[in-house]
């Protein structure tokens, strides 16, 4: 093996995967049964750079050679960049090499298009497959998914991967139109409705022989790519809630879109990166997935794009401050768990714990909640003086000044979710 030229592969194919985010492993659970690995539902080992993104796997594209022409992207057959691929057998090298130096604990593998869908996605199966069984690799695998593949690549690659994926990319149809015209939104939809109906009947088939082998069992996710084209937060958010719905989706990832080519259909290279944005998209993803939000209730068509400011539980609370204060004693976990700067988890806790005593905003903050966001919200059973600014009408800006001041700084990373 030539490992100079296999070294200069892996800088090129490695920095071209960098703006991929889509790698989260949350979800897998393969255990280890003697082999190599593990991806158990105590998860893998992760590390993040400062923006958030996971580098624990080894990502990769197995390939830039492409025969697509999208202009937001750096692999796009007309730019003028180093090109490289690997072969089956020099990823799954990587793969073991990296494990047994414990550099990783599995593998990201996406790619270009090279010759046809087919083709570039039959290579990607071998690999996870070659891992698989020959090398009795049990760490987490996440194959990104080529629209167009035939289905029943689609149904092999689930047979080895832990997660699948398929970006879609541009978020809107005409986004799309004009900067990949050569590419289709239903293309994209083809694949993760394949790995859907799989899941269901292999879990259908569990059911009656415990031996069936799991199907993709971190499940299927997908990338938006935010700030290329001039799609509103709204049309993103209701895309995303549908796309939980219908494909049962364990993530939608959000990436602001990095100004790298000069384009006329693209934003001016100088442009700063969205991160503030991609970071409010994510609070508001984070909102549809476990605090019962609807897309058309974080923004809607008047309102089309999220507060920048303020995080998007606190917004929706200002916009609708007709249904606080909530008594913390008395009121509904549901309602209880839309007080900004409460958790889930604290949530949790406080129907627990008043069963028992009368909460205070100390018992709160014990317990966890972000009281300097709480208290304007919240009624309690002795007098609360921050609810006289609940109705005042520079309330947003009173949450402005005494809940964000350690914002207002330049922002120079993505932002805690909450």
């Amino acid at each position: 093996m030539n490992h100079e030229r296999i070294e200069q592969k892996l800088a090129i194919l490695a920095d071209a995967a960098k703006y991929d985010v889509s790698c989260s492993s949350s979800g897998g659970n393969r255990k280890n049964a003697g082999g190599l690995g593990n991806s158990s539902k105590s998860g893998i080992c992760h590390s993040y750079t400062e923006d958030g993104r996971c580098v624990s796997l080894l990502k990769i594209l197995f390939t830039n050679h492409c025969i697509y022409d999208c202009a937001y992207c750096t692999s796009r057959r007309s730019h003028d960049t180093p090109r490289a691929a690997f072969t089956v057998e020099e990823v799954v090298d990587l793969t073991m090499q990296f494990y047994r130096r414990n550099y990783i604990e599995g593998l990201f593998l996406s790619s270009g298009i090279f010759k046809n869908p087919d083709y570039t996605m039959e290579r990607l199966v071998r690999v996870a497959k070659t891992l698989r069984t020959k090398h009795n690799f049990h760490g987490y695998i996440h194959l990104k998914t080529i629209p167009g593949a035939s289905d029943d690549l689609m149904k092999e690659a689930g047979l080895y991967a832990d997660r699948l994926s398929v970006n879609m990319e541009i978020p809107t149809k005409s986004g799309l139109a004009l900067l990949a015209p050569e590419k289709n939104h239903d293309d994209m939809k083809a694949p993760m409705q394949t790995v859907q109906e799989q899941i269901v009947q292999f879990k259908d088939s569990r059911k009656v022989h415990k031996h069936t082998p799991k199907y993709t069992p971190a499940g299927q996710s997908t990338q938006f790519i935010i700030g290329a084209t001039g799609e509103s937060d709204h049309q993103i958010i209701r895309l995303s809630s549908h796309f939980y719905q219908k494909y049962d989706l364990k993530r939608v990832y959000y990436s602001g879109y990095v100004p790298m080519l000069t384009d006329k259909r693209l934003p001016d290279v100088s442009t700063p990166v969205p991160l503030v944005r991609e970071n409010r998209l994510y609070q508001a993803d984070w909102l549809m997935r476990f605090y019962g939000f609807g897309a058309d209730e974080i923004v809607d068509a008047d309102n089309p794009f999220l507060d920048l400011q303020l995080d998007p539980k606190m917004a929706w609370a200002v916009r609708h401050r007709e249904h606080f204060p909530i008594n913390i004693q008395t009121a509904p976990y549901e309602m209880v768990v839309r007080v900004p700067g409460i958790g889930v988890h604290t949530a949790k806790k406080i129907m627990s714990a008043r069963r028992f005593t009368t909460l205070t905003l100390e018992h709160l903050k014990q317990m966890g909640a972000a009281v300097n966001r709480a208290r304007y919200f919240v009624a309690l059973n002795i007098p609360n003086p921050y609810l006289n600014d609940l109705m005042r009408d520079n309330f947003r800006d009173v949450l402005l000044n005494q809940t964000q001041s350690k914002f207002k700084e330049a922002r120079t990373g993505q932002l805690p979710l909450f």
